[in-house]
């Protein structure tokens, strides 16, 4: 690993940060240095690239304006402006932490890194973030960018994803970090490693710091950082139960102990919740329909009679899991009442209106692609 000396330090910083008052991408949340600002985009910004967040980051400012808005608003209103951006945990965590703010703290947020990861949600990067970008403590705030471009600069050979590389890269960088702009130090690796240092083809002959890239001089770029590769999602197989009734189509909320919690879906039950106990292999579909039929006679009081909608299943994936979804649909005569069912019967140009998850606008356009044109309007 490369050592910098006092000299090198205080050239790199120079050079950054000129390029970064020349070049910096002009974003709706460094507009100003308010923490509710900075801290609602590096949430969003996570798992998430920043042409898609621009959109959501402004939509999400004029419903919720200020954290009192935010720690204020009712579920419904919060999931829907979130919906799409995923990791919907992130929106509840976001509420919870404006609601510490507002009760706990009196509207004030802490001004330390230490201080802001007591707030719900808000992990080692992003109170760093927030700490240097609102309220200039000298912290780096490593994440992806930091890691590849450090280690690229550094030639640093520590696996990036074992837990302690973290601490590791802070203090490496720590005192690197510009101490009169250090909120502008953080944003610039941001977007250096978002343009000339990004993970697949980068244009490092061209960065504006190729200069004190040793990882450059060596003709190693693409060997950094090191990074050990993580075990494929697990796949879970799922039926998704589309009924239809004359009251409408019926959607279920997502509980508190399920993922994708708040949101509304047609009924979703995985292939090996209709398994017997000491089954060893699937029971195949014609005796997965006859299990839920039964089960929805007689558990819910909603006799239904499945069948197989055509085509590949829905698939969709999350950081451990890929669901891939077969649709069964059924249509009623009588709407029956849901007294053992939770769930509701919503008009088909209604559910749009809902707090919806990705997963269930695939399966939506989906089954309008098989031979149910335009029922919800998805595609």
């Amino acid at each position: 690993m490369e050592h910098w000396s006092a000299t090198t330090i205080q050239a790199f910083r120079q050079t950054l940060l000129a390029w970064y008052d020349r070049e910096g991408r002009d974003l709706p949340w460094r507009r100003d240095q308010d923490p509710y600002h900075v801290w609602v985009s590096e949430v969003m910004l996570q798992q998430t690239q920043v042409n898609t967040v621009i959109p959501y980051y402004q939509n999400f400012m004029a419903t919720f304006p200020t954290v009192d808005d935010l720690a204020a608003a009712d579920q419904e209103t919060l999931l829907k402006a979130w919906q799409g951006l995923g990791y919907y945990s992130r929106a509840r965590n976001l509420q919870r932490a404006a609601q510490q703010v507002v009760q706990d703290y009196h509207g004030k947020w802490p001004e330390t890194a230490a201080g802001l990861a007591d707030l719900t949600g808000i992990g080692p990067y992003t109170s760093c973030a927030i700490a240097s970008i609102a309220f200039g403590e000298v912290v780096p705030a490593v994440d992806g960018n930091a890691f590849r471009v450090f280690s690229r600069l550094l030639m640093i050979e520590d696996d990036i994803a074992k837990p302690q590389t973290r601490q590791l890269f802070k203090r490496i960088i720590q005192p690197i970090v510009d101490p009169d702009r250090p909120g502008a130090f953080n944003q610039a690796i941001m977007d250096l490693g978002s343009s000339y240092m990004t993970s697949k083809n980068p244009d490092t002959a061209h960065s504006p710091v190729k200069d004190f890239d040793a990882s450059f001089k060596a003709d190693r770029v693409l060997d950094f950082p090191v990074k050990t590769k993580k075990p494929r999602p697990k796949l879970m197989p799922y039926y998704a139960i589309i009924v239809q009734s004359p009251a409408g189509y019926l959607l279920t909320q997502r509980t508190t102990q399920e993922m994708l919690s708040g949101y509304w879906t047609f009924p979703l039950v995985t292939q090996a919740d209709l398994q017997a106990e000491d089954a060893t292999e699937p029971a195949g579909l014609d005796a997965d329909i006859a299990t839920l039929e039964h089960r929805w006679a007689t558990e819910y009081q909603v006799p239904v009679k499945l069948s197989p909608v055509g085509g590949q299943p829905v698939s969709h994936t999350y950081t451990h899991q890929r669901w891939q979804i077969k649709l069964l649909t059924a249509t009623l005569v009588e709407t029956p009442p849901l007294t053992f069912y939770p769930g509701k019967w919503v008009l088909a140009e209604q559910i749009a209106d809902l707090p919806l998850p990705k997963v269930q606008e695939k399966i939506m356009a989906r089954y309008e692609k098989q031979g149910h044109p335009d029922v919800f309007g998805v595609n």
